[in-house]
Formats: structure tokens, C-alpha cells, sequence
């Protein structure tokens, strides 16, 4: 199965930037569709910025990115054989901009959706040939983060979906078919269950938002970034793996479902979110935040590498 050379980044925005330093890493040829004016200056000065964590990863094939291009004009990806799109997450518009894709790109090229939470079924509705679109949504940054979960959806055809999986391993990343559409995927629905609790912790006056933080971040997510919580319940069991721990503490596991909370992103609440936000940062900046955010992350990819993780 031949590898997708030109690849087409539909969406210049963090997530697109991200996956086009991924794919010029590897020598791919990046076209770069965006139509904000400063998009070709973002996409440098991001560039700069990743190109040394790739090259610590031993992801970047060469001492500086290879061919690319940014621009507005949608007819530059003409030559792609593969287009990752991250459009905003507005069904209207992804449908509206497919379908003019569909008029400048063959009919044979795969439409891969960054979607976080749009089902490959409506993205694909109307389109002239849906069974080569499908959702291949990363986690943020996708340069640095490995993993891709990948949902066809109800036309897409099996070999596109295989032909992705081969690219995208292909690229270094891990990869995870999800059996069936649903909103949110696989990842975020884990993510967003965590967060709606968090949310209801701060709500509800239990703790706030830094401590919420710390203790997601030096408790259970250091051993998250190592195992998923079925195998972590697993070692949790002692001998007995799995089914002592299910057996033995099962019980308390639906005791604390059943008093899981749940509160409304309305203005109060948000206020008082960002305010814990913009207190637990004490002044650091977004952009500092996510140059400490990477840096640790090359780290950790390392370690974990390391440790056969």
C-alpha cells in the first residue's frame, strides 16, 4: 500500500501546525491551507519551536523542515494524496469546505477529520465520495502526543481506513480503531468524564481548581501516562489481578458512581474556573505554559520509551 507523500493540512490553526511539523518530520511534502494573514508567520515561528523537540524524539528526518507551503487558496491541494483537515468544529463549515475540496482533489484522496467530536457520518453526508472520509482525531499537541483514534464513518470504505492506519503508523503513532461512532470518540468522552467531575468539585466547593490540578497530575495521571485504568486495576488486585480487584473493591467503585456530580458550564461557574486558572498561574503566560508543556513531554516520551511504555 503505497504511503501518502503530499500531504494537504486543511486548517492552519494549533492542531494543524502541529500535525504539519509531524508530516514534515518525515519528509513529507506540507501544503498548508489557512486564510489568516499572520498564518505563514505562525507556522514559522512554530516550527522553530518543534523542530528541536522532533529531533530529540528522533522523529525529524533532517536538520530543518523540508517543503512547504502556506496559503489561502484551497486549489493548491490539487497534487495532495492525503488531506488532514482541522476546520472548526462547526458541522456547517466543514461540510460547506469539503464540498469545494471535493472539486480540487482527486476522488481516490483520503479526507482525514481532526474532528474532537463530529461523527464521520455527518462530515461525509452529501459529500460526492464519503467513503474516503473518516475521523483521525490526536490528542494536542499531535507532533508530540502519539496517539490517533481513528472512526469510519457509515460509508467510509475498509481500505481508506486501512491505508490511514498504515500512515499514521507509519509516522510513529499509536493507533486505535474505535468499533462504533460516537460523540466525542473514545478520548474525549474519557477526558470529558474526568472533567465534568472536576467541574463539579470546584462547583460544589470541595476543592478548588489548583488543587484539583495537582492532585490529577501527581496522583493517578503519573501512572496514566503509563497504563490505562483497566491494567492499573489490574496491579491493584494484587495476585489476584482483575477479577480480586473487581471482586473486593468493585463495590466501592459504584458506590463512588452513584455520588459522581454534575454541574452546568453556566457564567458563574466559568467565572469561578478561570479564576482558579489565572490564580494557580500566578502571571506564567499560555505560551510559557506550553513551552514547559513540551519540554516535559519530550522528556516523559523519552522515559517512557526507555521503560518498554
Amino acid at each position: 500500500m503505497t504511503i501518502p507523500e503530499r500531504i494537504g493540512v486543511l486548517g492552519g490553526g494549533l492542531i494543524g501546525m502541529s500535525w504539519a511539523a509531524l508530516f514534515l518530520a518525515h519528509g513529507r511534502d506540507v501544503t498548508i491551507v489557512d486564510s489568516r494573514v499572520d498564518a505563514k508567520a505562525e507556522m514559522a515561528r512554530f516550527l522553530g519551536e518543534a523542530w528541536g523537540h522532533l529531533q530529540a524524539l528522533g522523529l525529524a528526518e533532517g536538520s530543518s523542515p523540508g517543503n512547504y507551503v502556506v496559503t489561502p487558496d484551497l486549489e493548491m491541494l490539487e497534487q495532495a494524496d492525503y488531506v488532514q483537515e482541522n476546520l472548526p468544529d462547526r458541522l456547517a463549515v466543514k461540510q460547506e469546505v469539503l464540498a469545494r475540496l471535493e472539486t480540487v482533489i482527486g476522488a481516490d484522496v483520503p479526507i482525514a477529520s481532526s474532528t474532537s467530536s463530529l461523527k464521520a457520518s455527518d462530515i461525509q453526508a452529501n459529500t460526492r465520495h464519503p467513503e474516503r472520509i473518516f475521523v483521525a482525531h490526536p490528542m494536542n499537541p499531535p507532533h508530540l502526543v502519539p496517539m490517533v483514534e481513528l472512526v469510519a464513518g457509515q460509508s467510509t470504505a475498509l481500505e481508506v481506513m486501512d491505508k490511514a492506519e498504515a500512515f499514521y503508523r507509519a509516522l510513529g503513532r499509536e493507533v486505535v480503531r474505535v468499533k462504533k461512532e460516537v460523540t466525542g470518540h473514545l478520548m474525549n468522552r474519557l477526558t470529558s468524564a474526568l472533567y465534568r467531575e472536576a467541574v463539579h468539585l470546584v462547583a460544589s466547593g470541595i476543592a478548588d481548581v489548583e488543587d484539583i490540578d495537582k492532585a490529577v497530575a501527581c496522583g493517578p495521571g503519573l501512572r496514566w501516562s503509563l497504563m490505562g485504568p483497566h491494567m492499573l486495576y489490574h496491579l491493584g488486585g494484587g495476585a489476584g489481578g482483575y477479577r480480586a480487584y473487581l471482586d473486593h473493591l468493585g463495590p466501592t467503585q459504584e458506590a463512588r458512581w452513584k455520588e459522581l456530580g454534575e454541574s452546568p458550564l453556566d457564567e458563574a461557574t466559568k467565572a469561578r474556573l478561570v479564576e482558579g486558572v489565572d490564580t494557580a498561574l500566578a502571571g506564567e503566560s499560555v505560551e510559557e505554559l506550553a513551552k514547559r508543556r513540551d519540554a516535559a513531554l519530550v522528556a516523559l516520551l523519552s522515559l517512557k520509551k526507555s521503560h518498554g511504555f
